[in-house]
């Protein structure tokens, strides 16, 4: 990977992550971006979890050599965004705070376990645990 590369794995069967992803307009502003679906099977999410991530608790953004999850990750993502709009106005008036965001993020995190159970869709850890079993 090099150190341009906006790398983020993200949830591809949450509407609202991929909508979100979509709406960013984060090639842009960052450049080269690589959109990684944690649920694909890509050899980096294997790589994430193993290092302890919890791809069901936030989002894992790589740049310039770091790592960034969960609320840290979609502070910078909020922070690279040129996207217009009320709903990223909005955004940057709770993830432009750390505190904020270390508080709103884990909200935005049981919405989408919530909307997962109502579309009928697995966790990603509920996936990978039923692709185990059919094995």
């Amino acid at each position: 990977m090099t150190q341009d590369l906006l790398e983020i794995v993200y949830d591809g069967d949450c509407p609202v992550c991929a909508a979100w992803m979509r709406m960013a307009r984060l090639r842009q502003a960052a450049g080269a971006v690589d959109l990684v679906d944690a649920r694909s099977g890509d050899p980096r999410v294997s790589m994430l979890t193993e290092q302890g991530y919890d791809l069901d608790q936030g989002m894992i953004v790589r740049w310039q050599g770091r790592i960034y999850h969960g609320a840290r990750a979609m502070t910078l993502l909020t922070m690279l965004s040129d996207a217009p709009g009320p709903v990223m106005r909005i955004q940057r008036m709770l993830f432009n705070h750390p505190c904020l965001a270390r508080r709103v993020y884990p909200l935005l995190v049981r919405g989408r376990l919530v909307l997962l159970h109502l579309l009928g869709r697995a966790t990603i850890a509920g996936l990978k645990k039923k692709s185990c079993c059919r094995e």
